[in-house]
């Protein structure tokens, strides 16, 4: 046998072996999954928060920045930002793990801030000083309404729908929007909207899971404020020393506030919701971003931005006990339950 029956031979053989082998299939979304953005790769991770591993990646459109999740966990959303450059959602289905076509807002431009109630994505569309809402079953906005603020950032949307909040960085302001009854005692609703001064750069803000307060944090002032949502009004601020503050959020249990800094030393700063006083700065890296906590109150995940990966945080101890490489430039997390 010649030395080119021999190379054809082993060929065919190494082609029916790989032939033979069934491909692997992937791994199927947890009941309870971890959502991670990758704002360079413009990808979706899925993570499963009990090993801390990818478990796929999925484009995200471009450069995202918000997710979040259907109540029922079945669909992921997902601003595509540009300041302003953009007027798209991106649509994930996390059951298929497929891309599904993007939301297409029209002359809404630069989407940042998402949230889902009620069977609807509500955004903030930044160029426009708007935030609309959009119905997935309708598969169309159905409502929008105007802050007058500059650069509405972030949202947050009430379980019942009846109160509104949004950060304007450029203002510095928090809006309250309320829902109230049409004028003349007609059946459609009318919105009233208190506008809070807070201070220069304000992006981040978290209510407090009693809902009773409302606290931001100003990236230039380097300042928290805090804003009693029964009064509608700031009733405190606190010199936290906060400055490039990014994301602000409370633990479940409502007695520790997280702050996150894009840079700088101590990146992510701990306060004490009731004393009003910082516990500790966290060692996550060069620069932290998003923050989501986990629902049973066992941890909290930053994102590193410049690091290229999510901490998770062991709420006790308030110690970093795990990584998460999940791309480029991670930001915005979200947690999504499956229900059926």
């Amino acid at each position: 046998m010649n030395v080119a029956t021999m190379a054809i031979m082993t060929i065919a053989i190494i082609l029916s072996t790989l032939s033979s082998i069934s491909p692997i299939a992937a791994q199927s979304t947890p009941a309870a999954a971890l959502l991670v953005l990758s704002k360079r790769d413009q990808t979706l991770a899925i993570v499963d928060p009990a090993s801390l591993q990818v478990l796929t990646t999925l484009p995200a459109g471009p450069d995202p920045h918000e997710v979040v999740a259907s109540a029922d966990g079945k669909m992921a959303f997902i601003a595509n930002y540009g300041g302003g450059a953009y007027n798209t959602i991106s649509v994930v289905d996390l059951t298929e793990q497929k891309a599904l076509p993007r939301i297409d807002l029209g002359a809404l431009r630069g989407p940042h801030g998402l949230a889902f109630a009620a069977g609807k994505v509500y955004f903030t569309a930044e160029i426009n000083k708007v935030i609309g809402r959009y119905d997935p079953v309708a598969e169309k906005i159905d409502w929008v309404l105007g802050t007058g603020q500059n650069r509405t950032h972030m949202i947050a949307v009430s379980n019942a729908v009846d109160h509104i909040f949004t950060s304007n960085v450029s203002s510095g302001t928090i809006s309250i929007i309320e829902r109230t009854a049409a004028p003349a005692g007609g059946n459609a609703t009318d919105w009233n909207e208190t506008v809070v001064d807070t201070g220069r750069g304000t992006e981040g803000f978290d209510i407090s899971p009693d809902g009773k307060e409302l606290w931001s944090a100003a990236a230039d002032d380097g300042t928290i404020s805090i804003i009693d949502l029964n009064a509608k009004k700031r009733v405190q601020t606190l010199e936290a020393k906060v400055k490039g503050a990014n994301r602000l959020k409370f633990t479940t249990d409502g007695k520790l506030v997280f702050v996150s800094r894009l840079s700088g030393e101590g990146v992510l700063a701990v306060f004490e919701a009731s004393s009003r006083r910082e516990v500790k700065r966290v060692n996550v890296g060069h620069g932290a971003a998003g923050i989501l906590m986990q629902p049973d109150g066992t941890r909290a995940y930053v994102a590193c931005s410049p690091d290229n990966y999510v901490v998770a945080i062991d709420l006790k101890t308030l110690e970093v006990t795990g990584r998460i490489n999940a791309g480029h430039q991670p930001d915005g997390l979200a947690w999504a339950v499956r229900r059926e």
